[in-house]
């Protein structure tokens, strides 16, 4: 029998929970996909109701219960964009229920929490796709297959590197930011782990290591310039059970912004992926320098087609394990080191994010960030090992 074509079938019923903040982009891509034929949006989970102009559409029903919502609505996927501490609770109700789910990184807050969410789909038979966009560029493959060919040579260690800018007020947004725990309820709200989390989880993918099994061990190096309990500015080694390194280097701190990449370093060359913007570089012995921009494929358009076609989840819930390995050493290591005042200055915060509040805020930049981050992916070394003055060393978290 010949599958139908999933656009000719009928609108999938959405309900999105957390409509705010990053829930925002979700609501719009959902408008987006309902213009197109291929969802309704049938439910908004929030606990302050969106007023009209917030919509972006028609109104539909509201409501903070999330249990009750999926069963007034029928609801058969949910988008769960909500603060992280809740995305278990979150994703358990949607499998109890029967709804598939697009759920926001982190997954989860602890790697026990994350079982719990992978056992409940399983057991429910529910597809759970992980909000890592970037795991939909049509860049991974063909990186992917560089590597297998020899383009580079033997893969020598995969470095990852992010410098962002977020000023003061993007740590006050909301009760949970910048927070390790809250409530005696874990967070976890790192730049390894939130912000920049994209950052690990395309280095991972790039290597194939994707189940925690796959994952020998760990060592972070986690810093923080702000007043926060999480860390702004950290690093981490992973080695992986094939013996593969990949060195993560990043910061909220930078002097400038710039776009993060991940860079594979081969015995003859490299090939660096700007995973924002699917843009490639790939440079080698006897060959000039070759750059190509892929096109990317939207998750939630990708799980569409799962549940329409059978068409392979590209960030499946369980292959999640390896990052969630990442996020469990970050949850267990020392607390942040915070970095003397002498390591950072204040700076005005023109074009410092989303949450950036009216003049005149602030941000915090650690001088020398920049470069540290670009060594650390380049030779793939932690901001101890490069001589940052304010460098404590870490612990190696075995898996």
């Amino acid at each position: 029998m010949t599958a139908r074509n999933p656009r000719t079938r009928a609108p999938v019923p959405v309900v999105l929970a957390g409509a705010r903040g990053h829930g925002r982009r979700h609501l719009a891509n959902i408008r987006r996909l309902e213009r197109a034929g291929r969802v309704v949006l049938a439910g908004i989970c929030e606990t302050r109701p969106l007023a009209a102009a917030e919509f972006a559409g028609e109104p539909v029903p509201q409501g903070a219960d999330f249990a009750v919502l999926l069963e007034r609505t029928g609801a058969r996927l949910a988008v769960v964009s909500t603060p992280i501490p809740t995305h278990a609770d979150f994703a358990v109700v949607a499998a109890a229920y029967g709804v598939h789910l697009l759920l926001e990184k982190p997954p989860a807050a602890s790697f026990a929490l994350y079982e719990r969410i992978e056992a409940a789909c399983r057991s429910a038979g529910v597809a759970c796709q992980i909000g890592f966009q970037s795991l939909g560029s049509h860049a991974l493959p063909a990186v992917r297959a560089l590597v297998a060919g020899g383009a580079v040579g033997p893969v020598r260690g995969i470095g990852a590197a992010g410098a962002w800018v977020r000023d003061e007020a993007y740590f006050r947004r909301a009760p949970w930011t910048g927070r390790r725990r809250l409530d005696g309820v874990d967070v976890v709200d790192g730049v390894l782990t939130n912000p920049l989390a994209h950052a690990v989880a395309t280095a991972l993918a790039l290597d194939g290591t994707v189940r925690a099994g796959e994952v020998a061990g760990i060592e972070p190096e986690l810093y923080r310039a702000h007043d926060i309990e999480a860390d702004d500015t950290s690093c981490l080694r992973l080695t992986t059970a094939r013996g593969t390194e990949i060195v993560a280097a990043v910061t909220l701190c930078a002097e400038r912004a710039a776009e993060p990449y991940v860079m594979v370093h081969g015995a003859t060359g490299r090939i660096t992926l700007w995973y924002k913007e699917d843009r490639v570089l790939v440079q080698r012995a006897g060959h000039g320098p070759e750059e190509i921009t892929y096109p990317r494929t939207d998750l939630l358009t990708n799980l569409l087609d799962h549940l329409g076609a059978g068409t392979p989840l590209l960030a499946p819930v369980a292959d999640g394990g390896a990052f969630m390995r990442v996020v469990e050493a970050v949850r267990t290591a020392p607390d942040p080191v915070p970095l003397p005042a002498a390591a950072w200055r204040t700076a005005p915060a023109d074009g410092a994010g989303p949450a950036a509040a009216a003049p005149p805020a602030v941000r915090r930049v650690v001088p020398g960030i920049d470069a540290l981050v670009a060594a650390g992916a380049e030779r793939l070394a932690l901001y101890s090992e490069l001589g940052a003055p304010w460098a404590a060393g870490s612990e190696v978290s075995h898996a």
